[in-house]
């Protein structure tokens, strides 16, 4: 339970949003906009230098210095061509499909704090949070306008009216489900920690520790989970084009397909910065730089601080693509309901006791040994589990052992083996040492040893 001086801090801070004149808030949704577009910008160009690093080769070096404006150059070029539409299309929901993923994508950045909440800076002599706004709900808000946003991925596939973009955007479907539950179930954590849903209070909630250091599970588990909700390697399956030539998005082209692209990024920017408020002290100067300059924290400084937090995150997403193969679909949903979410949701359970354990005045040897005790007793319980599975267990049957066999054809059409059955060994031919060369001689005399020969 909140207590009522926490519940009067946060009503007074967030007191200070929505004061601003009108000419300001337009000027502040302009630079949340546009913040997101050159991060993009920049972000497209970085992946492609860091990537052809990775792989030993130049990278974009042509356009502007450096390379800088490849991806100008490219967004250029996506508008200029051919825009086709698919015959059997829906063209309604096809034309707004790609509109519906980008939008929500930076609606998020309304509730992301750049600075403090007491009107630290001076715009044209206005004093002025550094926040668009914020609401006692603020998180929720992010993940509802994350959600809104898969629907254009899913109505792209259905909309095209073709097969394996059908299949793209149902991938999405599922895999937007499964992420989402373990993402969300890491932001509890955060919430009883912060007592608060507010991105400026969960900001102003971590000016001692870092939840990052506290919660360094939820954390871990936000990570994997944003990989997935942003459709990125390794958990690129919408797009797979080895699978689905490419996904939901096959039967598009021109600015439509630079629309699923931009919120891609967009998206990639933006779980950056979720991960940056929640986890990594949002605008607050890293550890050593905070001991010794007092002034890190205040004016604009802050705006240089989230942004190398949202680079750094954004590398992390170059990195694994440049270093990590492409899951498998099966692997890819066993990860995210057979051990993200049974483990976000044991944490969940272990960060509650302690925080009520800590309500109760509880010493810190008491909790520890409280904590401790039920994850060795829970432990041990999987341990004997496992132990009375494998013992449960049937003996495999051996190789020649009739019922063993399997028939891949035996329903008209190629199935996988099911667990327990093996497939029919290969015939392979003999090795060429066990092969005996026949004579002429011997040919005329047995006519069956010529045949031999033939079939060796």
């Amino acid at each position: 339970m909140i207590a009522p001086a926490v519940q009067a801090l946060a009503a007074e801070n967030l007191g200070v949003f929505g004061r601003d004149p009108w000419w300001l808030i337009v000027l502040k949704a302009v630079f949340c906009f546009a913040f997101a577009m050159l991060t993009v910008l920049f972000s497209i160009v970085w992946e492609r230098k860091v990537v052809a690093w990775m792989q030993l080769r130049i990278g974009p070096n042509r356009h502007g210095p450096w390379g800088m404006l490849q991806s100008l150059a490219d967004g250029v070029k996506l508008m200029l061509k051919e825009d086709v539409v698919v015959k059997g299309a829906d063209k309604v929901v096809y034309v707004l499909a790609p509109v519906i993923a980008t939008i929500p994508a930076f609606m998020a950045f309304a509730v992301i704090p750049f600075g403090p909440a007491d009107n630290e800076v001076s715009i044209f002599g206005t004093r002025t949070p550094m926040q668009l706004t914020d609401l006692p709900v603020g998180v929720l808000y992010i993940l509802a306008v994350a959600s809104v946003g898969i629907y254009g991925v899913v109505l792209a596939g259905w909309s095209s009216g073709s097969t394996y973009p059908l299949l793209g955007g149902l991938r999405s479907t599922a895999q937007m489900i499964s992420y989402e539950i373990a993402m969300g179930i890491s932001f509890a954590a955060v919430f009883l920690y912060s007592h608060s849903m507010s991105t400026s209070q969960i900001v102003a909630g971590q000016h001692d520790k870092w939840y990052v250091v506290l919660l360094p599970v939820s954390f871990l588990v936000y990570i994997v989970s944003m990989v997935g909700e942003t459709n990125r390697a390794p958990f690129d399956l919408p797009e797979a084009e080895g699978e689905l030539v490419g996904g939901f998005n096959t039967e598009y082209s021109s600015i439509k397909f630079a629309l699923f692209m931009l919120a891609e990024y967009v998206n990639m920017v933006t779980v950056s910065a979720i991960a940056t408020t929640l986890f990594l002290g949002g605008w607050r100067a890293p550890w050593p730089i905070s001991t010794f300059w007092a002034g890190a924290n205040h004016g604009w400084w802050p705006l240089v601080w989230v942004t190398i937090k949202i680079q750094l995150l954004l590398f992390f997403f170059i990195w694994l693509r440049g270093t990590l193969p492409r899951m498998r679909y099966d692997q890819f949903m066993k990860l995210g309901w057979k051990v993200l979410i049974p483990v976000s949701l044991v944490w969940l359970m272990l960060v509650a006791t302690v925080r009520a354990l800590r309500n109760e005045n509880y010493d810190y040897q008491r909790i520890v040994l409280y904590v401790g005790g039920s994850i060795l007793a829970l432990l041990l319980l999987t341990l004997v589990a496992d132990v009375l599975r494998d013992r449960g267990r049937k003996a495999p049957a051996e190789p020649g052992a009739p019922g063993d066999r399997f028939d891949p054809m035996a329903g008209g059409f190629p199935v996988p083996p099911r667990p327990g059955q093996t497939l029919p060994p290969v015939p392979r031919r003999r090795p060429r040492g066990e092969r005996q060369l026949v004579s002429a001689t011997d040919t005329a005399e047995t006519p069956d040893k010529e045949q031999e020969g033939n079939d060796a």
